[in-house]
């Protein structure tokens, strides 16, 4: 039966996505740069009150992979953090100067998980040779690869999905961006076994006083008083019509 990873901004979120129907939550902050690290309260508080695997993000910026020598001892004290508090799996993905994998980084990078699973996130569609970063994924024992098949959207990406999908030998191949209850189907007959949505919605503040022309963003036209959220709705028809497709390939 083909699985649902639904990334949250929070860990309200995540409860919202869980009582939905998730099957697993990628945890991260910061929407507007992609997902970065979430905080040491926010990964505390998902150890404490969800009950499905919570994968948190290992990402200190926006921005590409490349990471400086005081970026990547960032990320291994936060691997350390997210190690020590028991998470099942983690995500995360380091890459070199000519967009390859770092293997350097990334050995060590496994090194510290110690057991956790570790998914390669979307570095990968800025991968050089996507069908060399999988062989190179394999070797270092990562357990699932989320890509959009180097493309924007996962459904332009589908050709590589399923050459992806066809060459695998270790890791899953998890389809994410753009992944929504209009499109799924063509995910799950293609033979992609996980899929990565947002799921997500904007939803209105619930202050009554809203202070005019004032920004928290460099963007002066940002609304500081909506946010990003999962739409728990579409986690359940999207999961609901896992459950559906399953069944019919069954019977």
């Amino acid at each position: 039966m083909c699985k649902l990873e639904v990334c949250c901004y929070g860990v309200d979120c995540a409860l919202a996505a869980e009582k939905a129907g998730a099957d697993r939550i990628e945890l991260c902050s910061a929407p507007a740069e992609g997902g970065l690290t979430p905080s040491a309260g926010s990964l505390m508080q998902a150890r404490e009150r969800l009950t499905i695997p919570v994968h948190p993000i290992v990402r200190p910026r926006g921005g590409d992979f490349c990471y400086s020598a005081g970026e990547f001892e960032e990320i291994k004290s936060d691997i350390d953090f997210i190690r020590e508090r028991g998470f099942p799996g983690l995500v995360v993905g380091v890459l070199d100067v000519d967009g390859h994998i770092d293997l350097v980084r990334m050995k060590q990078v496994m090194a510290l998980c110690n057991g956790m699973a570790v998914t390669f996130h979307r570095a990968f569609d800025l991968c050089h040779s996507p069908l060399t970063a999988l062989q190179q994924l394999t070797d270092l024992g990562v357990a699932r690869i989320l890509t959009s098949g180097q493309q924007q959207s996962a459904e332009s990406g589908l050709p590589l999905l399923r050459e992806l999908t066809r060459t695998t030998r270790g890791p899953i191949i998890m389809a994410g961006a753009g992944v929504r209850l209009s499109n799924l189907q063509k995910f799950i007959d293609a033979g992609l076994s996980e899929l990565h949505s947002s799921a997500s919605q904007r939803i209105s503040s619930p202050m009554r006083y809203r202070k005019a022309g004032v920004s928290m963003s460099s963007v002066a036209e940002t609304d500081e008083f909506s946010r990003t959220c999962v739409d728990s709705d579409m986690v359940e028809a999207m999961k609901g019509a896992m459950l559906h497709s399953s069944s019919v390939n069954v019977a």
